[in-house]
């Protein structure tokens, strides 16, 4: 072999995908790519989205059919299709997280300050706090009333909706905040959104106090659209994300700009995948969940019961006389989550040789954690040559990375929550740039890519 056969170089994307017909593929996945990022900026409505997507594939909730799903709570879902192979003989997995950082309104967030109407927030996630300021806002949740009605509100994605904002201090008067850490200078209590400044005016005993009456207008007018008080707030569910649509970016429309490509851009490859590949040889199985940008627990995410559970059910219908605990070692599974893609701006926080880059296709991350792999699902090498033959040989472009120098910072995923039950996990996700921020870059090669490698995996 030549000194170069010898040699190992990443494939980029776009150098791989060069016909026609993987071109218009390409496109035509990626609107749908942006279609479903501009849709669903919550949880809820990312299951919304793939309960449907599932339904019209012929999924039920009925456990005794080929192809079954269950939703929990509306933020978690459990999708699963029969393999020729029994399910005693293992699984092929693959599980994302739907939801994303965001400043949720706290329980009671109304309050009026200096003739305007705020409410009060408390981010969700690991954010860079200035980046949410003077930004068109949505918002986005459910309000449960007393008598267990819900109340669906979306504000701020129609052309002709207003949005929110949280403001921010003049550059004239910040002198005293720029000699401030950035830790400092922007504080979590001042993430406040605006909501209005017309006071109700009134009369008589209807007439409110000065100091309430832009308060009281606003409660008015979430009465009128939505019939709800002030109370109703305690048991709601509001989320504030960023208005309007994912775009696409750059002279050459190569990436795809927008809010939750962390990890929604998962959630989408997955379902993809799984829709298209309808005749597998190992059951196939696609989790998505709830909070992991906040620790996975709670009962909607990664640490609850709530996969075991499912698959016991599902397991006493297909194939009642199986060891649960058979399965799951023999289960094979892909934590999909994004990875952080090197930017030529701060090239200096990773070390080149072993970091993402945009356009190399999906990046996978035998380790995860922070500083000496702490808290990390360390992939098994066996598994990495298993995952390596059948991308190479199905042509499809991937990379190999870690996050971030050594002692430079870290970060976790679910996969250590799956590699409890002694199945093989590895992470693998697209390279993304500005990762949590409120406007963040993927390319529309690697998500190509991404859905081509899941696609391989669950086939097998």
């Amino acid at each position: 072999m030549s000194k170069s056969e010898l040699e190992y170089t990443p494939k980029n994307a776009w150098e791989t995908y060069t016909s026609e017909a993987d071109r218009t593929a390409m496109d035509e996945m990626a609107a749908r790519y942006v279609d479903f990022l501009s849709a669903c900026k919550t949880e809820r409505l990312v299951m919304n989205y793939a309960r449907k997507r599932a339904e019209q594939a012929g999924f039920v909730e009925d456990f005794g059919a080929d192809a079954v799903m269950r939703i929990q709570r509306g933020k978690t879902g459990f999708f699963a299709r029969k393999g020729r192979r029994p399910l005693s003989e293992g699984f092929r997995l693959v599980g994302a997280h739907a939801d994303a950082p965001r400043l949720d309104l706290k329980q009671r967030p109304l309050y009026q300050d200096t003739e305007i109407c705020l409410a009060k927030t408390h981010y969700y996630g690991g954010i860079r706090k200035y980046q949410w300021l003077t930004m068109p806002l949505a918002l986005h949740g459910v309000v449960v009333k007393r008598d267990g009605d819900v109340v669906r509100v979306e504000v701020g994605e129609k052309p002709e909706d207003p949005v929110l904002t949280v403001t921010d201090l003049l550059p004239h008067l910040a002198h005293k905040d720029m000699e401030k850490k950035v830790s400092e200078a922007f504080e979590a209590e001042k993430l406040n959104v605006v909501l209005g400044t017309v006071p109700l005016l009134g009369e008589g005993e209807d007439k409110p106090e000065k100091g309430a009456r832009v308060k009281h207008m606003i409660l008015g007018l979430l009465h009128d659209r939505y019939g709800i008080d002030e109370s109703d707030l305690i048991s709601a569910e509001l989320q504030a994300v960023p208005a309007g649509p994912a775009r696409y970016v750059g002279l050459d429309s190569s990436m795809i700009g927008g809010y939750g490509h962390d990890d929604r851009s998962s959630c989408f490859c997955a379902l993809e995948a799984l829709l298209d590949e309808p005749e597998p040889e190992f059951t196939q199985i696609v989790l998505l969940w709830d909070k992991e940008e906040i620790g996975s627990d709670g009962a909607t995410g990664a640490k609850s019961l709530f996969f075991e559970y499912t698959l016991d059910e599902l397991l006493e219908s297909w194939e009642p006389d199986a060891k649960l605990s058979r399965v799951m070692m023999n289960g094979t599974a892909l934590s999909a989550d994004v990875a952080a893609a090197v930017d030529p701006n701060f090239k200096d926080v990773h070390e080149e040789r072993n970091a993402a880059f945009m356009g190399y296709g999906p990046c996978f991350n035998k380790f995860t954690g922070h500083r000496g792999k702490v808290g990390a699902n360390d992939a098994h090498p066996e598994f990495i040559g298993w995952l390596r033959s059948i991308f190479d040989e199905a042509e499809v472009p991937w990379q190999m990375a870690e996050l971030g120098k050594v002692d430079m910072g870290g970060g976790g995923t679910v996969a250590k929550f799956l590699a409890i039950y002694g199945m093989d996990i590895i992470d693998v996700g697209m390279p993304v740039l500005s990762m949590h921020s409120p406007f963040e870059l993927a390319s529309k090669a690697d998500l190509y890519a991404t859905v081509r490698a899941f696609r391989e995996f669950l086939r097998q």
